[in-house]
């Protein structure tokens, strides 16, 4: 017999989050929340693999809340029933805005405890009681060593974006953590992979999993389109403000490398009049925040990043996302291009490749299994061709050139972007 799974009336979700849904407008459940929703409901640990931009976090925040919702919260002082893990302060502070928003009409207190922000009213937030925690590795150890936060009471634990809290070393304060939570509980895990490590985590932590996967590993959106335009690195900042200078309507995330490079960029851009803001791991958790709403608002048109801004934030109708500097490791261009594309939208990456930053280059194509056109912009083409690793020396070209034995084509585009791709980026409908 066939489940039908194709609203979240059908999922199983209970009245009270099925109306918070219809006050977002929300009718149709993504192919990770018609996998994970029932067996979220039903009690099952669930190992989620899952892209950004899939809906991952109803996929697992709408059941909890259900759970929470239709059981009977025990007497005495709340502490927290549910626990959800997360790698960086941005990701806690989007998560606890969506479960927030899910259950408006849920009698849940939802809390998030994360550094970079002040202790004392997180510890009054956890005194007056909580249902559902939301926190980084860190800042919940902290607590715990204090003896401000307890997870005695917890009855469901999520690890979001488990792998890439394995890549920031928090393996060791997960494993203390979780040895502070009931082992009679229900465990949900998601990652955007399922590599051995992961797997091996899933094996310890949790009771029989069942498995559900909506990409492969290191996939993209195909909404996205990839360009790579071949620079001098010293002219980078150049090619930058010309693009954006075109790009006038949109609203772009910018990508480097250094916290003191976003900094004197984001600083550069203003002197050429583009309303820019830089958010990175040293600025506070308001400073942060504050450039992140400055952003979503359209105070300011451009968002310069290090990768903490590349998982976790929910920027809606981003049309664009420039790697100003490539990242050191292929795997992270996945994930800051994964801000745009979402939910079946169209988007795209622009890449400003150095002549030293062929080698990686090379290693994005590879990971993703296909070209990236290189386009040379006029009055910025560099020097020397761009080499990269087992590739043959790209084409100039004035037209878009065919592409033998998969290897990328070169052309030139009159001013940032041709006349034909520059009118349909603006009348592109909003997202």
């Amino acid at each position: 017999m066939t489940v039908d799974t194709s609203t979240f009336e059908a999922l199983g979700l209970p009245p009270a989050v099925l109306r918070a849904l219809a006050d977002k407008n929300y009718t149709t459940p993504t192919p990770i929340q018609r996998q994970a929703i029932p067996l979220v409901l039903a009690g099952r640990d669930v190992l989620g693999g899952a892209q950004t931009g899939t809906g991952k976090t109803a996929a697992f925040g709408l059941p909890l809340l259900g759970r929470l919702a239709a059981a009977t919260a025990p007497a005495g002082p709340r502490a927290p029933r549910a626990l959800i893990l997360v790698p960086t302060r941005e990701l806690a502070v989007q998560v606890t805005e969506s479960l927030r928003a899910y259950g408006r009409h849920l009698r849940l207190s939802i809390v998030p405890i994360f550094g970079g922000a002040g202790m004392t009213p997180q510890i009054d937030a956890l005194r007056r009681g909580v249902d559902i925690l939301v926190a980084t590795p860190g800042r919940l150890i902290d607590h715990l060593e204090r003896g401000t936060a307890r997870l005695d009471g917890v009855e469901i634990l999520v690890l979001d974006e488990a792998d890439r809290m394995l890549d920031m070393g928090f393996l060791p304060a997960i494993k203390r953590i979780v040895g502070r939570v009931p082992k009679r509980r229900q465990t949900l895990l998601f990652s955007a992979t399922f590599e051995a490590r992961i797997r091996a985590l899933a094996l310890e932590f949790m009771r029989e999993p069942a498995e559900v996967e909506v990409a492969a590993r290191n996939t993209v959106a195909a909404t996205i389109r990839h360009t790579a335009h071949p620079v001098e690195s010293a002219r980078k900042r150049e090619l930058l403000t010309h693009l954006l200078a075109a790009r006038y309507q949109d609203r772009v995330l910018v990508f480097g490398r250094t916290k003191h490079g976003c900094n004197r960029l984001a600083e550069q851009l203003e002197k050429s009049g583009i309303q820019a803001v830089a958010i990175h791991g040293n600025k506070s958790q308001a400073q942060r925040q504050k450039a992140l709403d400055a952003f979503k608002a359209g105070r300011s048109r451009v968002l310069v990043a290090t990768d903490v801004a590349a998982r976790g934030l929910d920027i809606p109708q981003l049309p664009l996302v420039i790697n100003f500097d490539l990242p050191m490791v292929a795997e992270d261009y996945v994930h800051r291009i994964g801000r745009t594309g979402r939910n079946g939208a169209t988007g795209e990456a622009i890449s400003l490749v150095g002549l030293e930053e062929g080698a990686l280059l090379a290693q994005v194509q590879k990971l993703l299994g296909q070209p990236i056109e290189q386009v040379a912009v006029d009055g910025f083409a560099p020097s020397h061709a761009l080499r990269l690793e087992s590739t043959a020396t790209p084409r100039r070209a004035s037209k878009p050139a065919r592409r033998p034995h998969g290897k990328p084509a070169t052309r030139h585009a009159h001013g940032p972007q041709a006349k034909p791709r520059a009118q349909a980026q603006r009348s592109r409908a909003a997202r």
